[in-house]
This record gives structure tokens, C-alpha cells and sequence, in this order.
């Protein structure tokens, strides 16, 4: 029999979007997308906002540091497993573990004010990544690492929204669908001392 049970931290968890399927055992999480799903407002403007990759997320107050290890079943470009911090549909940002146009795992951010960016950071030679979100004040840290241990600032930036969210989501924007499992899932109530070392 599956195992459904949320990570705990997830106070009062929302679906922004419903799964094609999931479990998890309350330290483990496994998202299956369906085909063609995503998070991403084009700021060309030049194709619809995707706003329907299956994401659950809960309500946090104050700092926290929220970090997972991910591993994705790779089927096309831009599969992903996502750690996400999400204030509302066109105010979010996301912390990926995507695989890009040449075929190759790497870690990538878009935050979204209105319209959403996009910005390759680490390739990752391994078939696993850690990711972590950390909130400071108004603003928040991405990180990623090979190990869980030593991290390495992908991004630092400010969300114009008192109130956030922040949960997990898979995607798959032009396949036919993909799975993401996060493991190691970690969340802390604190400050992070260092946004450079992630310590």
C-alpha cells in the first residue's frame, strides 16, 4: 500500500495544483507530474503563464531554512524537482533541479515579480542535488550543494509579500510527464549566520 503522509512542517498543506500522483512517509516526498507542467510567466510575453505544475506548499512565519535532496527521473528538457517559496500566482520564486536543453542536470532559480526570469547556475555531474531555501527578513537565499554539507549561494533576493508559502513541486513544461522525490527533508525555524557559506 502507498504511503501518503505530508512532511510535518507543512502547516495546513495546500495543493496548488493536484498531482498525478504522490506519496511519502513524512520525511520522503515524491511528486509525479502530468505532461506539460510548469511554473513560469514568459516576461517576453510572448506565450500564456504556465501557473499548473503540481506544487504543495504550507504557511511559514519569520526565518526559516528549508532544505531537501532531490532526485529527478529525467524524460525530457526542463524536468524538475522544485523547492518553491510562493506568495501568490504572480508573486514566487523556485529552486530547481532541472534538466537543460543539452541534456544536462543543473541547478536553476526563477523568481517571479509579475513576470518570471531564469538563470542556469551549477551543472550537476551527480544524479542528486541538495537544495535549500532560507528566509532572512524581506529577503531569501537560494543554495545548493553536492553533499548536504557545503553549500553554495545560487541567488539572494527580495519578494515583494509578507506572507509566504513554501513547499515542493515537480515539473515537466514540454514532456509527457516526470517524477521528483525529495529525501532529507529538513526545516528549521532560524537565521541563517552567513548567506555567502550557507552557514
Amino acid at each position: 500500500m502507498t504511503t501518503r503522509v505530508l512532511p510535518a512542517f507543512l502547516s495546513s498543506p495546500t495543493w496548488l495544483v493536484e498531482p498525478a500522483g504522490w506519496s511519502g512517509d513524512g520525511h520522503t516526498l515524491t511528486i509525479e507530474t502530468g505532461p506539460r507542467c510548469d511554473w513560469f510567466v514568459d516576461p517576453a510575453g510572448a506565450a500564456e503563464p504556465m501557473l499548473n505544475g503540481p506544487a504543495v506548499v504550507g504557511a511559514v512565519a519569520g526565518d526559516f531554512v528549508l532544505g531537501a535532496r532531490v532526485t529527478v527521473d529525467f524524460r525530457a528538457k526542463f524536468d524538475a524537482g522544485v523547492l518553491m517559496v510562493h506568495a501568490d500566482d504572480r508573486c514566487w520564486a523556485k529552486l530547481c533541479f532541472e534538466q537543460s536543453p543539452q541534456g544536462e542536470p543543473m541547478v536553476v532559480s526563477v523568481v517571479t515579480r509579475g513576470a518570471s526570469d531564469d538563470c542556469n547556475s551549477l551543472t550537476v555531474t551527480a544524479g542528486e542535488v541538495w537544495l535549500r531555501i532560507a528566509r532572512l527578513g524581506a529577503a531569501f537565499a537560494f543554495h545548493a550543494s553536492p553533499d548536504g554539507r557545503r553549500w553554495s549561494l545560487v541567488r539572494h533576493f527580495g519578494l515583494p509579500a509578507e506572507e509566504v508559502a513554501v513547499g515542493f513541486e515537480a515539473q515537466s513544461p514540454v514532456g509527457e510527464g516526470c517524477s521528483a522525490t525529495f529525501t532529507d527533508i529538513r526545516f528549521e525555524s532560524r537565521r541563517l549566520g552567513d548567506i555567502r557559506s550557507g552557514e
